[in-house]
């Protein structure tokens, strides 16, 4: 498991356990109830008093810290089962109902919850908005399901801020995770294609060629018209492979020559 590119900020916490027993395809989205930097969050969760910890923390300006790495369990969610699955992540908010984020802080949660998708082979991030639907549903290997805080205990957490925004967010970053899967498609095509592309023109490189046209390529070879192809000084002409424009013109050009000498 990797750590994210985007952390600004790093305050590992004594609060977590080494080595969660699951795979992670989980993102748990928390609210502060503070409008506060990941200076001051890291400062929190190195409470050991405090017996809680995230694995990344957004704050009010949208920088990105890291409390708990990937490989390990944040202890955030009331939950073992949650956190040992989830990558857990504390947003900076409002003190008071519905727990408002800044824009910054919304536009780097979108940003995180894609690169947790994207590093971890998730193609696809769901959100149902249901508690028994999404508890009870065995992701696919390229899947990653949100969960919040208040299924776990009696909290308000994300706040009602984040939480009727999930929506958005999962929509938000499947566009971006879907064109990443479409690039990178064709960026395997591309190289497929070129592959295919370079066994086939070896097939076509080589001397052989129909009979009629032996007495004009002996001429254009004679002439200085065509050199070939061939290594170590071996003369290929390559007869039945395609021709650039590159080459038509450098064949022109040497003929042009070959008439003015005349």
């Amino acid at each position: 498991m990797t750590n994210s590119s985007l952390v600004e900020y790093v305050k590992i916490s004594p609060n977590k356990t080494v080595n969660r027993n699951r795979s992670i395809d989980r993102i748990t989205p928390h609210c502060v109830v503070g409008q506060v930097t990941v200076e001051s969050l890291g400062n929190v969760f190195a409470s050991t008093s405090r017996e809680a910890s995230s694995n990344y923390g957004i704050g009010k300006d949208g920088r990105i810290g890291m409390y708990v790495e990937e490989k390990d369990r944040s202890w955030c969610s009331s939950s073992k089962e949650n956190d040992n699955r989830a990558v857990t992540i504390e947003v900076a908010s409002d003190l008071a109902h519905p727990y408002a984020i800044t824009d910054a802080a919304y536009r780097s949660l979108v940003d995180l919850c894609y690169d947790i998708c994207k590093r971890n082979g998730k193609s696809k991030l769901l959100w149902f908005n249901d508690k028994d639907k999404t508890l009870s549903y065995s992701p696919k290997e390229n899947e990653m399901v949100i969960t919040v805080h208040r299924w776990f205990a009696n909290k308000a957490c994300p706040g009602d801020y984040i939480y009727n925004r999930l929506g958005k967010i999962a929509d938000e970053v499947n566009s971006r995770l879907m064109i990443e899967d479409d690039k990178m498609k064709q960026e395997e095509f591309n190289t497929m294609f070129a592959v295919a592309m370079a066994e086939y023109r070896k097939e076509r490189q080589d001397n052989d060629s129909s009979e009629y046209s032996e007495e004009a390529r002996k001429w254009a070879v004679s002439n200085g018209i065509v050199n070939g192809t061939g290594e170590d000084g071996k003369f290929n002409g390559s007869w039945e492979d395609f021709i650039t424009r590159e080459q038509v013109v450098t064949m022109l050009y040497r003929f042009a020559k070959y008439i003015d000498k005349e």
